[in-house]
This record gives C-alpha cells, structure tokens and sequence, in this order.
C-alpha cells in the first residue's frame, strides 16, 4: 500500500495576499486574502492528458495546492527492469501505448492496483501505467 494524503482544503487557484509569520513555529504562514486562504475565482484550465499525474480521484503530491483531488500519493520511486516496459493509456485490453520505457529508467508510482502500477517519469510526464511485474524497487 503507497501513502496517500487526504486532502482537506486543498484549493485550484494559488493564494493571493501578504505572507505573515506564525507566532507559535516562526514559519512562515500562507498567504491570506479576505476571502481566506485561497481566492477561487473559477474554472482551471485541465492539463493535457498524459502530461501531468493529475486523475478525478488522485494526484501526485506535488500538485497540492495548484488542483483539487481527495487523493494526494508520495511517489514511490522504481526502476524499469531489464527488456524495458510499456506505457501504457489505461488497464484494458484496448489501451494504447504511449511510449516504451527502457531499462533501468526511474518510474514514480503513484498507485498500485489489479498489477498495473499508475504514475509518471516526472511532473511534466509522461503519466501511464505499467505492468507491475515490469518494475523493480530501487535499493
């Protein structure tokens, strides 16, 4: 099982107003506005898919903060085994290939399940899934 964050306030817009300290850790606070933490003023632009590990249920946790999801995963970095892997667009038998992943390449998991592995190279993608007997934890 991969850690997964829950989100609680997890907003779609970036916050907007001064930055003050906390009195209680000398950190450094989030932003404030009027309105809150986060001004939403409506509708993000969707990525483009493939591109950012970003699903209606779960995303990467590093998008916490830009986008909206009940599910933030800490990738769970793993290595392409040897005769490399295939992503691929979804699970099903019809799915599509995006690319071919080479041994030895770093994969970050985000999700396991019914032996695919969902997740990405990096932030800026691709985002797929793999046969989870196709990787290997690094050491």
């Amino acid at each position: 099982m991969l850690p997964v964050t829950r989100a609680s306030n997890a907003p779609t817009m970036q916050g907007t107003g001064d930055t003050t300290q906390a009195a209680d850790t000398g950190a450094a606070r989030r932003p404030m506005n009027a309105r809150g933490l986060y001004a939403l003023t409506g509708p993000q632009p969707r990525p483009e898919p493939g591109r950012t590990p970003l699903r209606g249920d779960l995303a990467h946790i590093a998008l916490a903060g830009r986008y909206f999801v009940p599910h933030y995963a800490v990738p769970q970095p793993r290595t392409v085994m040897p005769g490399g892997a295939r992503l691929m667009a979804g699970t099903g038998e019809g799915a599509d290939e995006l690319c071919t992943l080479i041994e030895g390449e770093s994969f970050e998991v985000l999700e396991v399940s019914g032996g695919w592995a969902w997740g990405c190279l990096s932030l800026e993608g691709p985002v797929g899934y793999i046969r989870v007997d196709r990787l290997e934890q690094l050491p």
